[in-house]
């Protein structure tokens, strides 16, 4: 068996990875969080698998129109390997799962004239918050006629209101087939990213507030920040517009009309988040712009002020100048009154000259 690295393999091998060569892969530690989910129009079953080879070994309830396999925890190589050998995936499927890499796309492997079973393979992306940054993980489907897997290596929490719609009787969801159930992970996913777009709305709003009111240095980075996690957000949406397009514009046997009908509403609003993203690249934009006139604004203003400082001091010193010089006779030596007359000229002349500024407007 050759040996393959970590999350890739050796240059020059073959494309793909065999079901018998996940086990040679090297993989992390823990174990897999296994639930599987069947529903049909009237009945419902959700159940977290304990023991995934008595699982697979036996059969699905006969009432079950639709069963979800969600796997959380790529790391489980074991558990990847039973599931990729039980539904037969694609061996490049497989490749793109376990190396988690992969950016949106749809491809479509097996079939009629296939040794494989015809299935629909998705890739998306879900982004998260973390600490101000924004990362993203891998989100893996596989769509058959009537099963749908799913594999990431974290929760995906923007499922849960799917989950609540199964269990919901006379849900949508539950009188449509798989690819209905696979559209709406999609769209819960798309969904998913409002809620993002929200925070970076906020954070541009509190960088603006920030940039108005006083400008300190840690701004700029703040403000590059938010503009490289809307450039980083923008990656990951756009090829989910292709992705969706794809779907509606390539026929598949796994795909119902129904559903071909309702990926129109998503393809809107991923476009619509794209448009939103441009929005605040935009607004990211002018908050850089805005901050370097802010701090301009700012110089100019010490500036100003230590311009008049200058000005006034210029007759004074002057004054002083001319009053200090060594003459033998001083008028304070004559008169008790002159030297306060000098500070009284001084104050004067200083204050005709705040007049005339302000008369102008220059402070």
């Amino acid at each position: 068996m050759k040996k393959l690295k970590k999350f890739g393999r050796n240059p020059g091998a073959a494309p793909g990875i065999e079901h018998h060569e996940i086990i040679g892969l090297e993989g992390g530690t823990g174990s897999a969080i296994i639930t599987c989910t069947d529903y049909s129009p009237d009945n419902v079953s959700i159940q977290t698998v304990n023991d995934l080879a008595d699982f697979l070994n036996s059969h699905r309830p006969e009432w079950s129109a639709v069963r979800w396999i969600s796997i959380e925890g790529l790391s489980d190589l074991n558990a990847v390997h039973a599931l990729a050998t039980k539904y037969d995936l694609h061996p490049l499927a497989i490749e793109d799962v376990i190396h988690a890499r992969q950016r949106p796309k749809v491809e479509s492997y097996g079939g009629r004239e296939s040794e494989f079973q015809a299935r629909l393979f998705i890739v998306a992306r879900l982004p998260e918050i973390k600490r101000g940054l924004l990362e993203d993980s891998q989100i893996s489907i596989f769509l058959g006629h009537n099963t749908v897997l799913t594999f990431q290596q974290i929760p995906a929490a923007v499922w849960n209101p799917v989950r609540q719609r199964i269990k919901s009787a006379g849900s949508r969801l539950r009188i449509n087939d798989a690819s209905f159930l696979a559209y709406s992970l999609l769209d819960a996913l798309v969904d998913g990213y409002y809620d993002i777009l929200e925070y970076f709305s906020d954070r541009a709003e509190e960088l603006e507030d920030q940039v108005l009111g006083h400008v300190e240095p840690k701004l700029i980075s703040d403000i590059h920040q938010l503009k490289r996690n809307l450039l980083h957000l923008h990656r990951v949406l756009w090829p989910m517009r292709e992705l969706v397009s794809s779907l509606q514009r390539d026929p598949h046997e796994c795909m119902s009309e129904t559903s071909l009908v309702y990926l129109r509403d998503l393809y809107d609003h991923v476009v619509q988040n794209i448009e939103i993203i441009e929005t605040y690249r935009e607004v990211a934009s002018d908050l850089t712009d805005t901050y370097m006139s802010s701090l301009s604004n700012r110089m100019n203003q010490i500036m100003k002020v230590l311009s008049i400082i200058g000005t006034i001091f210029i007759p004074l010193t002057f004054l002083a100048g001319v009053y200090g010089m060594n003459f033998r006779n001083l008028p304070e030596l004559g008169y008790s009154w002159a030297y306060p007359a000098f500070w009284l000229v001084c104050i004067m002349v200083a204050g005709v000259m705040l007049a005339m500024f302000r008369r102008r407007n220059w402070f």
